[in-house]
């Protein structure tokens, strides 16, 4: 039985679906002006997780995961780079691909770009002007807060709060301050489309309701992403999907996950700590950061910082050493009380507590807590293959055939200058039984 934190209700609900065979999930994208630092990454392991919890218990799981491939940021990034627009957003696009196929994060089901449902935009923005939940200024289409009862229920938030969290300019033809941006005109040196409103772009939120409902219905049974959109991006959405469709729900639950800080600072360009995916895994594995990423419950604030990281590398090791240990079985069950704790709010540091208690244990209960962590996206390498990852082998083996030829011959001196070579490259030799077996050093030693 899985358990949520529902922010519409603000408490924690066990889920059931709309429809008892196919849950449907949508989470918001990013946005393709830039790399994807830590912080856009956690979204993406969180739901990742979530999805493959789902999968493993309904028959059919839809997982949407939007790009947005037009936005303000992106123009002015294109501008700065001299590229076009399209080229910009495909360029990144593919980075941040690789960047989560790193960090051992599996493709949804449906990706959709904006860019690509315009006219779904538009008829959406159209039937919310026919039911009067919407109106025409200065070539702006902007939706009327005014006209939909339920805004606020999300964010929790009074009047005033809202209209001063919007952090937005109140322009003189907003009827209300809450009002927000369906469509805007475009410049002719701007990205735009025609429109019955004369050529110009979607708003933000307009973009996630029209792809939302035209791949998963309205209502669906999750929405997700950051703490940060949930006002006002996701209160807007809301407003404008349910005003249009004329239900009172949108999705069922509303789960997010929390802040991620570098070194105890929010992440900021004039600070100088953003931290890429990228940069990360130059120096850390993939598998590390996706484990630093689950191991503080997804709803808490994380801190990026070198210490965290090596704690994950370091919890990541001993259970690979413990898997070097095992005759791995792929047809064995899951160790139940690693899946009760997962259904729990995706509870992940209970879970991969007892997943290595059942590790150390050795046998079928081993086999068990293996099994649940693959499930979490965890331990599909080999021992050996995970320990020695990013160096080439060939080379070391080499190295470690002449250190061998040179302990046989008593040439102790030699021996110790190949092993202090290979150290100081990062590799570290360890004898055993007659046999030397090797290691990338690791960062925590």
């Amino acid at each position: 039985m899985l358990r949520l934190h529902n922010q519409l209700s603000g408490k924690k609900e066990v889920f059931t679906p709309l429809d008892d065979t196919h849950v449907r999930v949508y989470v918001c994208g990013p946005t393709v002006y830039d790399r994807a630092h830590i912080g856009n990454g956690r979204p993406v392991v969180v739901f990742d997780l979530l999805v493959r919890l789902l999968r493993h218990s309904y028959e059919r799981v839809t997982y949407v995961r939007n790009i947005t491939d037009v936005d303000d940021k992106i123009m002015t990034a294109a501008r700065e780079s001299g590229e076009t627009i399209d080229t910009l957003t495909h360029r990144m696009t593919q980075l941040f691909h690789e960047d989560m196929a790193s960090l051992c994060v599996l493709p949804p089901d449906v990706e959709p770009r904006a860019t690509q449902h315009i006219d779904m935009m538009v008829t959406m923005i159209e039937q919310l002007l026919a039911r009067g939940h919407a109106y025409e200024a200065e070539h702006h289409v902007l939706f009327a807060v005014s006209s939909w009862d339920g805004y606020g229920a999300l964010s929790k938030r009074e009047e005033a709060s809202m209209q001063a969290g919007a952090r937005v300019a109140v322009e003189e033809y907003k009827k209300d301050a809450r009002d927000f941006v369906l469509w805007k005109p475009s410049a002719h040196d701007e990205i735009g489309w025609q429109s019955p409103w004369g050529r110009g772009r979607p708003g933000w939120h307009i973009e996630c309701s029209a792809m939302s409902h035209h791949y998963l219905g309205t209502p669906f049974d999750i929405h997700g992403g950051g703490q940060d959109l949930i006002f006002p991006h996701h209160e807007n959405e809301i407003a404008q999907s349910c005003a249009c469709v004329g239900t009172d729900t949108m999705a069922r639950f509303w789960v997010h996950n929390g802040y991620v800080t570098c070194d105890g600072e929010k992440m900021s360009k004039s600070l100088g700590n953003v931290r890429t995916v990228g940069e990360l895994l130059q120096e850390w594995q993939g598998e590390v950061l996706r484990l630093f990423l689950l191991m503080t419950h997804y709803r808490k604030p994380l801190d990026c910082s070198r210490h965290q990281l090596q704690e994950a590398e370091r919890f990541l090791d001993s259970l690979y050493r413990m898997k070097g240990q095992m005759v791995c079985d792929d047809a064995v069950s899951l160790a139940p009380d690693v899946m009760a704790a997962l259904a729990d709010d995706l509870n992940v540091s209970l879970a991969l507590s007892l997943v290595h208690d059942y590790m150390s244990k050795g046998g079928d209960d081993a086999q068990q807590g293996l099994a649940a962590a693959q499930l979490m996206g965890l331990l599909h390498d080999d021992s050996d293959t995970w320990l020695q990852k990013g160096v080439v082998s060939e080379d070391v083996e080499k190295q470690i055939k002449t250190r061998e030829i040179a302990r046989a011959n008593g040439d102790f001196q030699a021996a110790d200058a190949i092993r202090e070579a290979l150290l100081e490259r990062g590799i570290v030799l360890e004898d055993k039984g007659g046999h030397t077996q090797w290691r990338r050093k690791r960062h925590y030693e």
